[in-house]
Order: C-alpha cells, then structure tokens, then sequence
C-alpha cells in the first residue's frame, strides 16, 4: 500500500502534539481536529477505490456481511438466499471485514477520548488520544492493505482511477 500524504501529515502532527503544553494543545486542538479529520477521509476514500477494484464475489460477500451486521441478524452467518456463495470469496470478506471493524472500533474510541479530553481540559487525555488515533490509522492501514490482496493482479477492473488521495 502506498503512504498517503494526509495520514502521515496527521500521524507526524499527533506524535508531536504528544508533548504539548495546555496552552499549545487549547490552540491548537481546532487544527488537531481538522488534520485527523482529513487523514479519516483520505482512508475512507482510499478504502472505497481499494473494494470497488475486488472481483464480483468478494464484494458481494462483503456487502452481504455488511448487511447481516447492520441487522443483526444470523450472527454474520451467510443467508442461504444471499448472491455471495463462494466459500473463498465468504471467507476473505469475513477477514476484512474484522479487519475494518477493529479499525473502526479504534478510530471511535480516539474520537471519544479527544471528546473527554476537551470535556475535562485534559493534557493527559489529549495525549492519550493522539497515541489512539495514530493506532487507528495503522488498523485501517492494515485492513486496506489486506483488502487489497484481494484484487486480481490481471483481468478487468472495475474501477481504474485508484491514484492515492491527498
């Protein structure tokens, strides 16, 4: 996977805001928020391009996923009437789906500790949030990365603008 220019901005931003002073971090925490915000967005659009470029039967297995979990329904299990019926294909979704899941998980419990931490004025939990945050970032890294050992190295693609975003 290539390295994406907003992630590591934010990943560089996050490593030094680990030493700031209460005074720097009451300044800066707008720009903090904005530089986190872009390096989501450009995983967030890095991961779609990846997906969208996988063949037929990996996506459809990933949406049906997608789908069950959203519900709740049948404890991720596949449906018997759902379109994604090869095993391989069920099997690398399931994969990237906990991979995607994980990442989220982390990428929620970041958002929440810089939430606290603006609650409470906290240096501490701002820290905290930062080391957080540059975890989650790796996470949807890896699941990318992961994701992206599913799309075939020849054939058709179905999406081909799959430069990295900005």
């Amino acid at each position: 996977m290539e390295k994406i220019p907003a992630v590591e901005t934010a990943k560089a931003l996050m490593t030094e805001a680990v030493a700031w002073s209460v005074m720097k971090w009451l300044r800066q925490k707008k720009a903090v928020r904005k530089v986190a915000d872009q390096a989501n967005a450009a995983l967030d659009q890095w991961n779609l391009a990846v997906k969208n470029r996988w063949p037929e039967d990996v996506r459809a297995a990933y949406e049906t996923l997608v789908k069950q979990r959203g519900a709740g329904s049948n404890n991720g299990r596949q449906q018997p009437n759902s379109p994604a019926t090869d095993d391989e294909a069920i099997i690398n979704a399931k994969r990237i789906k906990e991979a995607d899941d994980k990442a989220y998980c982390a990428r929620m419990d970041a958002e929440e500790t810089f939430d606290d931490a603006e609650k409470q004025l906290s240096t501490a939990l701002a820290r905290e949030g930062c080391r957080k945050a540059i975890h989650s970032w790796e996470l949807h890294e890896r699941a990318i990365q992961k994701a992206e050992d599913l799309i075939p190295s020849d054939g058709p693609q179905r999406d081909s603008s799959h430069s990295v975003p900005h």
